[in-house]
């Protein structure tokens, strides 16, 4: 498996963790403050044992969140299959006939723009029809 495969299965756990962690917690917590009837004491270890039960909770619950988060970042390659009789053509520019190089052409919102170093016209590079 990937590893963000692992790391998704990870903090799913640890968010199953946390929760159960802040219910045990809560439960201890509620019968602490109701206080065990006879037994001098318990309430106060009881709510020392639940508060620190919900906060694990919520740490594990930080922990997951953090674990989950990845970098959205995404390199995208653009690859080109050319036929075998192909011929590269010098590229010039709609404007004023200036020679164009790779270099002038960027992707923009998907789209290639081309930038003429000599006039700087932006235009939309297009493909002619191939019939």
């Amino acid at each position: 498996m990937k590893s963000s495969t692992w790391m998704y299965i990870g903090a799913v756990l640890l968010l199953l963790l946390a929760a159960s962690g802040i219910c045990v917690g809560g439960f201890i917590l509620l019968g602490a403050a109701g206080g065990a009837q006879g037994v001098s004491g318990v309430g106060t270890v009881g709510m020392l044992i639940g508060a620190i039960a919900l906060v694990a909770g919520i740490i594990m619950i930080v922990f997951a969140a953090r674990k989950t988060k990845q970098d959205t970042a995404q390199n995208v390659t653009y690859k080109v299959d050319l036929p075998g009789d192909t011929k590269i053509e010098q590229m010039k520019c709609r404007s004023c006939g200036g020679a164009l190089t790779s270099d002038n052409i960027k992707m923009v919102n998907g789209a290639p723009m081309v930038t003429c170093p000599y006039c700087n016209t932006v235009y939309q590079l297009t493909e002619e029809p191939k019939w």
